[in-house]
């Protein structure tokens, strides 16, 4: 099964190797039919801490790597 890969916008950088990112989704309400926006914070492992907040990235699902990390990012840009 392929690995599940999403983008999101880096919201704190400040532990070491960890980076948490914002994943935004939008969907349409089923009853009153407006698109909504939800988000939701994800912990993503950055082995060479090149990620700063305000940065859009891509983080790939892994193997778990601490308590709440089992993502990690693939792309900066």
């Amino acid at each position: 099964m392929p690995k599940r890969i999403l983008q999101g916008t880096v919201v704190s950088d400040k532990n070491d190797k960890t980076v948490v990112v914002r994943v935004e989704r939008r969907f349409t309400h089923p009853l009153l039919k407006k698109v909504v926006r939800r988000s939701k914070k994800y912990q993503a492992h950055d082995e060479a801490n090149t990620a700063k907040a305000g940065d859009i990235v891509q983080i790939q699902e892994c193997a778990p790597i601490s308590k709440n990390k089992r993502w990690a990012v693939i792309q900066a840009s």
